[in-house]
């Protein structure tokens, strides 16, 4: 085997290796609580399903009430389904967070993989 087919399988290999840690490699979890804002499903090549928490809370120093947005992806069509029919109610939400996103995944690097506790609110 010739030098450079070595050096081009050693490239390709670390290549494989930085993909699959970049895309596939699940670098975080945790669950988020909140009220879902919404969930959609939108795309152009590859539709896929984006919604939106808004979690709130105190600022520590101040009177000042603060909202944070928690933008993720859902890849489980079920899931999606059941966070569209209860737009507004509080939900807490497990998901997974990769280091890139993918476009059949979705937009996010946060994607939602379960309901862990959700609430109804009175509208």
């Amino acid at each position: 085997m010739k030098w450079y087919t070595k050096v081009l399988l050693v490239l390709v290999l670390i290549l494989l290796i930085g993909g699959y840690i970049r895309y596939f490699w699940v670098f975080g979890e945790g669950a988020k609580a909140g009220q879902l804002n919404y969930v959609v499903h939108k795309g152009i090549l590859f539709k896929t399903y984006e919604g939106k928490l808004i979690q709130t809370g105190l600022r520590a120093q101040g009177a000042s009430l603060n909202s944070y947005e928690f933008e993720f992806s859902v890849a489980n069509k079920e899931i999606a389904n059941e966070l569209m029919a209860r737009s507004g109610d509080q939900f807490t939400l497990h998901y997974k967070e990769y280091l890139g996103a993918l476009p059949w995944r979705g937009h996010s690097v946060y994607v939602v993989d379960s309901i862990m506790s959700s609430e109804t609110v009175d509208h």
